[in-house]
């Protein structure tokens, strides 16, 4: 996609002179991955900001030797040189004559103190400049290609617990292992390359844990079961929670679930372009109080999601800014009640005009296994 890494390299050029930088020192991996393609392990990218689009030809980028093959295959747009200190030798590479670079941005939020030192000393007279998530801000919006992984990682997830439950998986005598290592092998087997985060199982007691790890505590009649989990698919991570109940549901399962219910769905249908990140946690948490839980909903409403599982934006009362079209989202109430159990609802959706799109289609009625 060379031409997708070009307009996106062409909107970095824009905040870079919007800031008066002369050039981005791209270090953080995935940073480098969404503005040229490249996989490895091991890279770094120069973009110029420059004041023409003839200025993408000064963008360098460069990896070591291991990775010599594959650059030439996944960025073959770009001119690169070989160098195991990848950002350093970009660095060196600003600092020389003729470059125009007087300021250099790097990406403070990636860089540690140590690392900013071999920076600067290979940088020479050339400035270093904080300039951080600059390129997380940009990759907070999903063009379509990015939107079609996530489907298809979404897909594989809903897939996956679909077989899970019809195939007798999920049920009394199971340990919480057990069901998070099955959930795992099925959305590789419906094509994700792997699961987006470590499986969440939580049974019983367990599920009043919002991040609880799985354990070899068995599935019992009568269990809250909260599974939240995630495919992986061409670096894209999807994010899904459902709580299932083994067994007729007691009526406090019920309530508390209709409460959870209703507040994911008031949560979904606040996002809208313009609409500001807190109000939609309001939205959602506000439901959740007026049922007298509200000491209960022990996190922030949800997170962006794509290249990582947790990115900008942040849907919370701490969250700054406003939603736009193409951001993708999740929507994750819950509320735990110690020591008995607890529910969390959890979709990726995309907010878009008109309505957001959902992402996530398994069922959110209170599934009886």
């Amino acid at each position: 996609m060379p031409e997708t890494h070009l307009r996106r390299r062409g909107a970095l050029r824009e905040l870079l002179r919007e800031r008066e930088i002369d050039a981005l020192l791209v270090t953080d991996l995935l940073n480098v991955r969404y503005l040229s393609g490249f996989t490895g392990s091991n890279a770094a990218l120069l973009v110029h900001a420059g004041d023409s689009a003839d200025d993408e030809s000064r963008t360098i980028f460069c990896t070591d030797g291991r990775y010599l093959t594959q650059a030439g295959v996944e960025v073959p747009d770009l001119d690169r040189i070989i160098e195991r200190r990848s950002g350093a030798a970009l660095a060196e590479r600003a600092s020389r004559g003729g470059s125009a670079i007087r300021r250099a941005g790097f990406e403070s939020q990636h860089v540690t103190v140590d690392g900013l030192d071999t920076l600067a000393e290979a940088a020479g007279d050339v400035e270093l400049v904080r300039a951080p998530r600059l390129v997380e801000g940009l990759r907070a919006i999903k063009d379509e290609g990015e939107v079609e992984a996530l489907r298809m990682a979404c897909a594989a997830a809903d897939r996956a617990l679909a077989e899970l439950i019809a195939e007798g998986e999920l049920r009394p005598g199971r340990t919480e292992l057990e069901v998070a290592r099955e959930l795992e092998r099925r959305m590789v087997a419906n094509g994700a390359a792997g699961p987006s985060f470590d499986t969440i199982v939580a049974a019983g007691p367990n599920s009043a844990v919002p991040h609880h790890r799985p354990t070899e505590a068995v599935l019992a009649a009568g269990d809250f079961v909260k599974m939240d989990f995630g495919a992986l698919v061409d670096g894209y991570h999807s994010d899904m929670t459902r709580t299932v109940v083994l067994g007729e549901p007691a009526d406090w399962q019920r309530e508390l679930y209709e409460v959870v219910a209703r507040s994911q769905a008031a949560g979904r249908e606040a996002l809208a372009p313009g609409v500001a990140l807190r109000d939609v946690d309001t939205a959602s948490r506000s439901v959740i109080e007026a049922a007298g839980h509200g000491e209960r909903f022990l996190h922030g409403l949800g997170h962006g999601v794509g290249l990582e599982v947790h990115e900008a934006p942040t849907l919370s009362q701490l969250g700054n800014g406003t939603l736009e079209e193409g951001m993708a989202v999740t929507v994750e109430p819950g509320v735990y009640l110690a020591g008995r159990g607890g529910v969390r609802i959890e979709d990726t959706l995309v907010v878009r005009e008109g309505g957001p799109e959902l992402l996530t289609l398994t069922t959110k009625d209170l599934v009886v296994v």
